[in-house]
């Protein structure tokens, strides 16, 4: 059975409607006409122009002098309120309390500061005997998975630009200057994932996914840590699973788009 058809039932189709014009006008490259919008809807130019209307009476919608339409004022303050009361940390462990996740490994959720990462909240089954986390931690973010994950959306220049100093390594695995570095970030923009061995800890092995604002603009990551550097490919492959998919789903309810 489809789990949306008794969801889509209920839908209100004016709010529904509204809110995909919305949508298209947010994404349009350029300012749409109730013509334009007509045409991407596939509803009657008439009810279109009633929706439009409507919108632009409650500042979600502006019409140009031209006819055309952009986002209206009203939507700024919905984003500064959901801002306002959005709490990063709280919905991390919201979730983290849902998921399923290895008995042995530590979830925590890291914030940049500088060129390091800080520990803002940590989830735990049981505590690892190499990696005590506990909210305030740093670690160097060029060591760390989590660092590392969101350093990886940064683009190249800003990389080369911030690491003209590298950091002095924590263990002999730690990665040893900017060019290895560069390549690591660029294998991790094609998984999505940062994986890193011992690079902290020895004998930890650490898994890093960003997580990303309403704006799509990193603000996070997610790090899920196991006490072992032998980690089965299997193993491996859930571990890193799990750290994307809580950073992903933390991201959507930030605000994220679905699949960014």
């Amino acid at each position: 059975m489809d789990e949306e058809g008794p969801l889509r039932q209920k839908l209100v189709p004016a709010v529904e409607r509204s809110s995909i014009i919305l949508d298209i006008v947010a994404e349009a490259k350029r300012y749409p006409t109730v013509s334009d919008l007509a045409r991407e809807t596939g509803l009657p130019k008439s009810t279109v122009h009633g929706l439009c209307m409507t919108l632009t009476h409650l500042g979600l919608l502006m019409r140009r002098p031209d006819q055309t339409y952009v986002l209206g004022p009203h939507l700024l303050k919905w984003s500064n309120a959901f801002d306002r009361q959005t709490d990063i940390a709280a919905e991390f462990a919201a979730l983290w309390d849902q998921s399923q996740v290895a008995s042995d490994a530590i979830v925590s959720l890291c914030i940049l500061d500088e060129l390091d990462v800080v520990f803002i909240a940590a989830r735990q089954r049981s505590a690892l005997e190499r990696f005590a986390v506990r909210p305030g931690m740093r670690l160097p973010a060029a060591f760390c998975a989590a660092g590392k994950a969101i350093l990886a959306r940064w683009p190249d220049h800003e990389v080369q630009r911030a690491f003209k100093s590298f950091p002095a390594p924590l263990t002999d695995r730690s990665v040893a200057d900017l060019g290895a570095f560069s390549e690591e970030l660029r294998q991790i923009r094609s998984a999505g994932v940062a994986v890193e061995i011992g690079q902290c800890q020895r004998g930890v092995t650490n898994f890093g996914a960003p997580v990303l604002n309403s704006l799509n603009r990193t603000v996070a990551a997610v790090l899920v840590s196991v006490d072992a550097e032998e980690v089965a490919t299997a193993e491996m492959q859930d571990l890193a699973a799990h750290a994307s998919g809580l950073a992903g789903r933390l991201s959507r309810r930030l605000g994220a788009e679905a699949g960014v």
